[in-house]
């Protein structure tokens, strides 16, 4: 008696094994085109975002400058007077430090000037809008060329 061995044949696969080269490309082609979208428009956002907290800074020293103004019958140019601490005041995020000047008037009596410096943690935007202003008489202001409106988010 002989034992014969059948040899199988491999099962053919049906439909394909993988992703060819031109639809690879074209994945990669249609990331990169949502990326050169997205990316300016998220960057622009940050930097947006990275302001407000300067923004909120200089609103809360404008309401502690209006406290002491009503309790003083002036205003000052001295944070500590206003409740912040010795030293260099920062924003909660810390990309803007604060200080505060006597305003148009010229005394610290009967305005002041508020401004938020940009720190190095802020890093480059695309908008220069510089240091952030903020008078007794609620003027906003920048110290770049970009315009309130852009930079106060109005």
């Amino acid at each position: 008696m002989t034992l014969s061995v059948q040899k199988r044949k491999p099962a053919k696969l049906s439909g394909q094994a993988g992703f060819t080269l031109i639809e690879l490309m074209i994945v990669i082609a249609v990331i990169g085109i949502l990326a050169a979208v997205g990316y300016p428009s998220y960057t622009s956002y940050v930097d947006r975002a990275k302001r407000t907290d300067g923004t909120a800074l200089l609103m809360d020293a404008a309401s502690r400058q209006e406290r002491y103004f009503f309790d003083q019958n002036r205003y000052t140019t001295s944070l500590s007077d206003l409740g912040y601490g010795s030293g260099k005041i920062t924003s909660g995020e810390g990309y803007y430090s604060l200080s505060a000047a006597a305003g148009a008037t010229g005394s610290a009596n009967t305005s002041y000037a508020l401004t938020a410096t940009k720190t190095a943690a802020f890093g480059s935007e695309k908008l220069s809008c510089g240091n952030l202003t903020l008078d007794s008489q609620g003027k906003q202001g920048v110290s770049g060329s970009a315009s309130v409106k852009e930079c106060w988010g109005q």
